[in-house]
């Protein structure tokens, strides 16, 4: 009888195997990512073949955000994409119609599951005493950072030292949408843009995506301070080594960085993967995926899982955010990062 048994389950197992879907699955993801997704594919892989039976791979491209959403527009299909802006993903629905318009509103947050925000990474000891956002212009601070042009922290970075010098010349950003103040306001943007020139004076290295950045600042040991991400930073610290040799500054005042994901429509559809693609993406939302968020240094959404790991994170830090600010990314990208908008201007070689 236990021999019937036996063979039972034995071919129970392999008509279920014999039935088993091989999915494939591409997931467009800005420069940071590399170890976040590493772990979350592997996570839902294994909960998916659980719940399925089918088989899920994942394949996952990386590289400064613009340059990625642009790689989507010329025709890589993506079945979801993971990037750092809001902007890049609103570009793609706007130039190839891959997705739909209000792809932000079909998951929690804004399609957010994650936030982060920009920090310092400066030498062991903080040698030239890097603590706020006024200390980057100091005379002889050589700054390592990416370009807003094709990277997506190098705007957040932009935009938080931007909004610094708002909420340091105003007091109150509410002030900002209040027509009785707009001398004051006027007064504060002109000195925000002075200060961003003097940034990006002492920028000696302008890399194409955060990744390259931090290789530039960790291991040819240019710079004195890294403008990056959150969880650039703590990697940096973490990796075998890094505590004694770098030191993470988070300025008392910063930005609310919120990298989305979307799910790209007519690529799940023509490719048939949209129930995978929608699971693939739930699952960063899920205990698991907030779980690995928080481990790799991503801010999670659940307040629980975010208590757990509070280590990981600085919580007395002010965070603004870009549509308070800046009046949303499309507003942004227009005046500070489209050709002949502000970053062009105060930034020449």
């Amino acid at each position: 009888m236990r021999k019937i048994f036996a063979a039972f389950t034995v071919l129970a197992a392999l008509a279920i195997s014999a039935y088993a879907a091989e999915v494939e699955l591409t997931n467009v993801s800005y420069d940071p990512t590399r170890e976040l997704y590493e772990e979350f594919n592997k996570a839902f892989a294994k909960h998916y073949k659980a719940e399925t039976g089918d088989n899920v791979t994942i394949k996952v491209s990386h590289g400064g955000s613009s340059k990625q959403a642009l790689k989507v527009i010329e025709g890589l299909e993506a079945d979801v994409v993971t990037l750092a802006l809001a902007f890049d993903i609103e570009n793609i629905a706007s130039k190839s119609q891959l997705l739909r318009d209000d792809w932000q509103k079909q998951l929690p947050y804004n399609s957010t599951p994650y936030s982060s925000t920009v920090v310092f990474l400066v030498r062991k000891g903080n040698p030239k005493n890097l603590k706020n956002w006024d200390d980057l212009v100091k005379d002889g601070v050589k700054i390592i950072a990416a370009n807003p042009k094709t990277s997506g922290v190098a705007r957040w970075s932009y935009l938080a030292g931007w909004g610094y010098i708002l909420k340091k010349e105003l007091g109150d950003l509410k002030k900002l949408n209040d027509p009785q103040y707009a001398d004051e306001v006027a007064k504060a943007q002109k000195k925000a843009k002075e200060y961003t020139k003097e940034i990006y004076k002492r920028v000696i290295v302008l890399d194409s995506g955060a990744r390259g950045a931090s290789q530039t600042f960790i291991q040819r040991g240019q710079g004195d301070v890294l403008l990056n991400w959150e969880n650039e930073a703590y990697k940096a610290v973490h990796d075998q080594g890094g505590e004694d040799k770098f030191e993470i500054v988070v300025p008392p005042v910063s930005i609310l960085a919120e990298p989305p994901v979307a799910i790209v429509d007519k690529v799940v559809d023509k490719r048939k993967t949209r129930k995978v693609a929608e699971a693939y993406l739930k699952y960063l939302y899920s205990d698991e995926g907030q779980e690995i968020a928080a481990k790799n240094s991503y801010r999670p959404r659940n307040k629980d899982i975010l208590e757990k790991y509070k280590n990981n994170f600085v919580t007395n830090v002010e965070l603004f955010n870009i549509d308070d600010v800046f009046g949303g990314w499309q507003k942004a990208q227009k005046a500070h990062f489209s050709d002949g908008g502000v970053f062009d201007e105060i930034y020449a070689r």
